[in-house]
């Protein structure tokens, strides 16, 4: 039996999990999310950590491997660190075993990750640096339209003619919703338009790298939102040469975390065998 923890830290928030695996079988123990807000990402990063612990019934000594993923190597009690895609691509796999590719959808970017049935990375592309493709952008717009965060897919769905926002710019997008306001426009047909945009975007990263009948697990924050889901379906299903369905599940914002506790269930195993593993502490 291993015991594994992976903590995730990403731009708005900090993810915990906690993992036991015996043979092929993995259980998942427990699990916990701090938004940052203002906050120090480390502090949160313990605090989620201890409150797995406690949900799990475990200490920190009953742990073999403390992974950390995203921004998170500088978290002092971890025992190592894996790439973000890597550990996004083995989450995915975990919540859904026939995924072969990955959206990974952030507040600050968004990621298309193509991968083998075990979940190694095989190829991948990231969104510019530019922000109207990410959370953060729609949180902004959410708030100029006095919508809640968690209110916006709903609203999305709701859209009977969407005004596509045309800009990639964030700053050009913005002023372009403060038009669309002036002008009446409904904030369903907005956000609808807002995701269709964002969607054509992410939908081309995908294809960039190869996405053709592949299944596609969001993973991030986003994958939560319904309303881009719904978008990027229809966006793939416009794509020449591309067959590939886009789902998503309830635990995909743990993505990072949980790849990186059953990353570090690999690692433990193998340093195990060689007789080199140090215990978390």
């Amino acid at each position: 039996m291993t015991l594994a923890a992976g903590i995730d830290v990403g731009t708005g928030a900090v993810k915990a999990v906690v993992f036991k695996v015996e043979g092929e079988k993995e259980e998942w123990l427990a699990r916990s999310i701090f938004r940052i807000r203002q906050r120090d990402p480390l502090e949160l990063a313990e605090e989620a950590f201890e409150q797995c612990l406690a949900d799990a019934g475990l200490s920190r000594e009953d742990l073999d491997y403390v992974a950390t993923t995203g921004e998170g190597e500088s978290i002092a009690f971890h025992t190592g660190h894996f790439y973000s895609m890597t550990s996004h691509a083995r989450g995915a796999r975990y919540l859904n075993p026939k995924a072969r590719a990955v959206l990974d959808c952030g507040a600050l970017h968004g990621r298309a990750i193509i991968t083998d049935e075990r979940g190694k990375v095989l190829n991948y592309k990231m969104t510019s640096q530019c922000a109207s493709g990410s959370g953060q952008f729609l949180e902004n717009i959410a708030r100029y339209l006095g919508i809640a965060q968690d209110e916006i897919g709903r609203l999305s769905v709701q859209a009977d003619d969407p005004e596509v926002v045309s800009s990639i710019c964030a700053v050009l997008a913005e002023t372009d919703v403060i038009n669309m306001v002036s002008r009446g426009i409904t904030a369903p047909n907005i956000l609808k338009g807002i995701h269709l945009s964002m969607a054509s975007r992410l939908a081309r990263l995908l294809k960039s790298i190869g996405v053709a009948d592949n299944l596609i697990m969001m993973t991030g924050g986003l994958a939560k939102d319904d309303g881009l889901v719904a978008a990027m379906g229809e966006e793939l299903a416009k794509m020449k040469g591309v067959e590939a369905q886009i789902t998503s599940h309830v635990d995909s914002i743990y993505a990072g975390a949980i790849g990186a506790a059953l990353w570090g269930v690999f690692r433990s195993k193998k340093l195990a065998a060689e007789g080199l593993l140090l215990k978390a502490s």
